[in-house]
């Protein structure tokens, strides 16, 4: 209802439903009360709904300018009546009020109007708002072949065949591993979702994406023990999905053995949370069925991480078998069923091993009575993490590499000289003293509008990555400053059974995870010594994979992927025979878990480029961290899809079920 400011000497004109009514005229004004109120709305249908049989007729109106029509319902405002020579006529919901015509009293239709003052009823129909049955389905939207934003998508090439998602093979295990490190970081990234592993899981079952999907008792092809997890689902995306998984502290488990552990049974929670006895149903009779059975189970351990205390890390520690089981009473005081797993021998060290890390962190590099130390660091102090050296194949050994002379950086060795270079830096868009972070900072838009890392993690593989510089008014912690501060890893050289020394880090590291650069003497082609052996070569050729996140997992745009072909204005040759830190101790693998990423950020006004190793998976702790390096010769003979075959000058001892045979 509406509020007027009228002059006492005109009285509000008032209507009854649908009824017709005049402006003030001295000839055809009724006579009404100037105390009453406004009419009371009875109880039919509530206010604001509309007739059960609305008017197909227009309502006719006066054309005089001073003539006025209010639709309760239809206009909300207040009017100002101060200019009109007549006060405006009010009606209540549903009421029309048409200026008087001698000529047009019956201007609504018979049938259209209502045989009292009173609202028509509702029957008992369909609810309010409902439409008819009769009602045309909504077409679907037609499919756009030009529309870039994939939701879901049908034609998807998952490029894993029938047969291997049944049955797979350590090359298919590493590469669905890897492809799903990817969605995991990209999502991770740019929605911040707490069930990141829990979406990527669902998209890669959707989507074919999978291997070893048979049900099986026993080892899981291309899955070594010793292999890690963020979560349990991550594990299942390559056939772990009847394993035993165990936690800490969760569960009154006891897992501090290496080589047995007390499970205890699934159940004894009611839907409201309260405890009761567990029974045999489940996991609970499968594991019994196991037991009378003699057959083997998948053990996943959980321990804390080792970076993260509120975290866990999840490790496959291989085949078990139950011994025996019982029932006793938990801390709850109801029943619980508990099971004694054994670890089957000649299996590859799992759980064991991450023991031994955690060990090795609490004593340190300097620990004389670790078997097969040499010596506390070989860097001599140069690096802000010892790097100690040992020799557990021959413990009477005490020699250690001496040919060589550590540094930490190649800056003054390997800088390439530019004509007519223009320094760049973020002094006019960052402030000082702050990180970058700000959209419009000139060195992340040389990234493309985004920080290459995220949370010290690479995000993606690309052509060059541009890292800020001396130039810069950002401080030396910077968030785009992650290669240019050494060694941020725990690591060691260790000797190898067949590859001479090798390293390897103590801690678990993450796909993504900076390792260390490459440090040597840039060299150019005709200064290469035929017999070095620590020559690294951009121009050689490379088994070619795919480490960024695929658009069509994750339902975006499929023709904006970012690039992974590394783009250099020269060649780059380095030698670490003479100068070099720890990556001259990186053996070669044709299953890579180490891939090399080009950086560039100036140095004394000139752009320096790096060659820096990240992580290309996760790797267990006290894994040998191996990169490929590449091949050089060419055969002369034409692959299958067309493309030269190339091989290398030396043999390979890598081990991997798809070794090339040769590298370099």
């Amino acid at each position: 209802e509406e509020n007027y400011n009228t002059p006492p000497s005109q009285p509000l004109l008032l209507a009854t439903p649908l009824s017709s009514a005049s402006p003030s005229d001295e000839s055809n004004t009724a006579p009404v009360d100037p105390n009453m109120g406004p009419i009371k709305r009875g109880r039919g249908r509530p206010k604001g709904s509309k007739n059960s049989k609305p008017s197909k007729k227009k309502m006719e109106t006066s054309h005089d300018p001073n003539n006025e029509v209010v639709v309760s319902g239809h206009n909300d405002e207040t009017h100002n009546t101060s200019f009109s020579p007549h006060p405006p006529l009010v009606a209540t919901d549903l009421q029309a009020i048409v200026p008087y015509d001698d000529s047009n009293h019956d201007s609504l239709a018979d049938d259209d109007a209502a045989p009292s003052s009173d609202p028509l009823k509702r029957g008992r129909g369909r609810p309010k708002g409902s439409k008819s049955a009769k009602t045309p389905v909504k077409k679907l939207k037609p499919h756009n072949p030009d529309e870039k934003m994939v939701i879901f998508c049908p034609s998807f090439d998952s490029m894993i065949t029938e047969e291997v998602k049944e049955n797979g093979n350590e090359e298919l295990v590493d590469s669905v591993r890897m492809r799903f490190n990817a969605v995991c970081r990209h999502l991770g990234h740019v929605s911040c979702e707490k069930a990141v592993v829990t979406t990527a899981f669902s998209r890669f079952t959707n989507l074919g994406v999978r291997t070893n999907k048979k049900k099986r008792i026993g080892p899981v092809p291309g899955m070594p023990a010793g292999i890690d997890y963020l979560l349990a689902k991550d594990g299942a995306a390559e056939g772990l999905t009847t394993s035993v998984i165990t936690s800490v502290g969760h569960y009154n488990d006891k897992t501090d053995e290496l080589h047995f552990l007390v499970y205890t049974g699934q159940g004894g929670t009611c839907k409201d949370g309260k405890p009761r006895d567990q029974e045999l149903t489940r996991g609970n009779l499968a594991l019994i069925a196991s037991q009378k059975r003699g057959n083997e189970v998948r053990v996943i351990r959980g321990i804390v991480d080792p970076r993260d205390e509120k975290r866990k890390v999840y490790i496959y520690d291989g085949l078990y078998v139950v011994t025996y089981y019982w029932i006793e009473k938990g801390t709850t005081g109801f029943d619980e069923f508990k099971f004694n797993l054994v670890r089957q021998q000649d299996q590859p060290s799992g759980f064991a091993t991450w023991k031994l890390a955690e060990e090795l962190m609490k004593c340190g590099s300097s620990n004389l009575l670790r078997k097969g130390f040499v010596f506390g660091d070989i860097s001599l102090g140069l690096e802000a993490l010892p790097v100690p050296i040992v020799n557990e194949v021959d413990e009477n050994d005490k020699e250690w590499p001496l040919d060589f002379n550590y540094r930490v950086s190649s800056k003054n060795l390997s800088m390439m000289i530019v004509p007519n270079h223009q320094s760049t830096g973020c002094n006019n868009t960052c402030k000082g003293g702050q990180s970058c972070g700000d959209p419009t900072c000139s060195c992340i838009q040389r990234n493309g509008g985004d920080l290459p890392y995220d949370n010290h993690i690479l995000l993606y593989r690309k052509p060059m990555i541009y890292e800020c510089s001396d130039l810069c008014a950002c401080p030396e912690d910077c968030k785009s400053r992650l290669t240019q501060s050494g060694l941020k890893l725990r690591l060691e050289v260790f000797k190898t059974k067949s590859c001479g020394w090798g390293l390897r880090s103590w801690e678990p590291i993450r796909a993504g995870t900076f390792i260390c650069e490459l440090v040597g003497t840039a060299k150019g082609r005709d200064e290469i010594e035929e017999d070095d052996e620590y020559i690294f070569d951009t121009s050689r050729v490379y088994k070619t994979f795919r480490w960024n996140y695929e658009p069509e997992l994750v339902g975006e745009d499929c023709w904006e992927e970012v690039s992974e072909v590394y783009k250099l204005r020269s060649e780059i040759l380095v030698s670490a025979r003479a100068f070099g830190n720890v990556s001259r101790f990186m053996n070669h693998s044709c299953l890579a878990n180490v891939m090399w990423q080009p950086v560039e950020y100036e140095t004394d006004g000139q752009p320096l480029v790096n060659i820096v190793f990240f992580a290309k998976r996760h790797i267990s702790p006290l894994t040998e961290l191996r990169y490929d390096y590449g091949m050089s010769y060419d055969t002369g003979e034409i692959d299958e899809g067309g493309s030269k075959v190339f091989t290398g000058k030396r043999a390979c001892l890598c081990g991997s079920e798809n070794c090339r045979g040769s590298f370099e």
